[in-house]
């Protein structure tokens, strides 16, 4: 796992390729009963545009029961929710898993201890999508 404090995102390797990876976090959210709201395809709105990028999806992603209580709790969490999880191919094509860390999001928002939980389970989720 490779931690930048600095900008609090932790980037875990994979050990699938990007597609796969990705459809791995799908089933793993829709077993958990948690809404998938967007993938953003960034690599491919590059191609789109003419322009190479290494395969790079956004998913975005959460469940209103958990976020809205955090919302409550400290309003500026908002635009960071909902979660957001970034799986990468660098340029040795090694796949990267990236989201924010919980304990980041705590500090810069405020967060009570209490309501942590409800985004802690972005470790869980990234982990499962690597094995």
């Amino acid at each position: 796992m490779a931690i930048a404090p600095e900008n609090g995102i932790i980037s875990i390797p994979s050990s699938h390729s990007v597609d796969a990876t990705v459809d791995k976090l799908k089933a793993i959210l829709q077993a958990k009963g948690v809404a998938l709201f967007a993938i953003i395809d960034h690599s491919g709105e590059a191609e789109k545009a003419g322009l190479y990028m290494p395969n790079t999806k956004l998913l975005i992603f959460g469940n209103p029961k958990a976020g809205t209580p955090v919302m409550i709790a400290s309003p500026s969490i908002a635009i960071d929710l909902p979660l957001k999880i970034l799986i990468s191919e660098d340029a040795a094509g090694k796949v990267w898993i990236s989201y924010n860390s919980p304990e980041f999001l705590r500090q810069r928002h405020a967060v009570p201890a209490e309501l942590m939980k409800n985004l802690a389970v972005i470790e869980a989720l990234a982990t499962g999508g690597a094995s």
